[in-house]
């Protein structure tokens, strides 16, 4: 008796397995069918579609929220390394800041101790706007919106924001000539400077101008001390009414003699001489 309910719960299981399978064969060709037919009605494909667009909302969601995740996570973890360098930035400049305060004092001290009011460091300053550039003299000359009415006076340097620029070389009432160290002027009145080396300093006088590399030439140079491509150069407020320490610009090149010393140094100018509109006449206190 038990084997015969044995074999009856076994054929059971097997003709529900059966019946299982043709039912799912039945819907595969029923599906395949109203994929086919365009007469099918509407709202079947309709049912389909949204549950097949459910089925993927549900299954995209939670891929999408942990994607979604990784990205905040990621965009967070940039912002704190970019917070991170803004904050050195800033520590660097507060730390330099503090710095150049102390020597600003210091400077005061040793000029007091030497009892010396002014230096060749010291001027005043006269802020102008460009009026006039004429293209026939335009690496040569511009026309500023201050004159001798303001205190401009012949032969004080000019600068812009970023260095020098040039000398006063014609002061009106209210506007004056300025011409520029782009000049190719062979007497034009030049600039004493200064390359500021690893090892010291080494003077030497802006000569001429080379229009196609936009380079100054700086020779009669006194000294052989180690130079190098991107030394500052500076003037040297020597021989003129121009003050020192004006930002020139940066060697590029050192063109040495027969006897291997320095003869012609070649200067990137720090000011952008094309694009002038305002700037600054440097008049020296001493």
């Amino acid at each position: 008796m038990e084997e015969i309910m044995q074999r009856f719960f076994f054929n059971k299981r097997l003709i529900i397995v059966l019946v299982t399978l043709i039912i799912g064969f039945v819907l595969v060709a029923l599906s395949i069918t109203v994929r086919n037919n365009r007469s099918t009605p509407p709202i079947i494909q309709q049912f389909g579609n949204d549950a097949a667009g459910l089925v993927d909302r549900v299954v995209s969601y939670p891929v999408s929220a942990v994607g979604n995740v990784g990205s905040s996570v990621g965009n967070l973890l940039n912002t704190y390394q970019e917070n991170q360098k803004l904050k050195k930035q800033v520590d660097s400049l507060a730390s330099e800041k503090v710095s150049n305060q102390a020597i600003k004092k210091e400077n005061i001290a040793l000029k007091k101790q030497l009892k010396l009011n002014k230096t060749l460091t010291d001027y005043n300053s006269v802020t102008a706007y460009v009026l006039a550039r004429t293209p026939s003299s335009w690496q040569n000359q511009l026309i500023i919106s201050k004159g001798s009415l303001a205190g401009v006076k012949k032969n004080e340097a000019v600068l812009s924001d970023k260095g020098l620029i040039g000398r006063v070389t014609e002061v009106n009432k209210t506007n004056s000539k300025i011409e520029l160290i782009s000049t190719e002027n062979d007497s034009a009145n030049r600039f004493a400077t200064t390359i500021l080396t690893s090892d010291g300093s080494v003077n030497g006088l802006i000569t001429s101008y080379n229009s196609n590399t936009n380079r100054l030439i700086m020779g009669q140079i006194d000294s052989q001390k180690t130079m190098k491509k991107g030394d500052r150069v500076i003037t040297s407020g020597m021989g003129g009414n121009s003050p020192q320490g004006i930002y020139v610009g940066t060697v590029t090149k050192i063109e040495k003699d027969d006897y291997g010393l320095a003869s012609k140094v070649e200067i990137k100018p720090a000011a952008d001489l094309t694009n002038l509109n305002i700037v600054t006449v440097a008049e020296r206190t001493n």
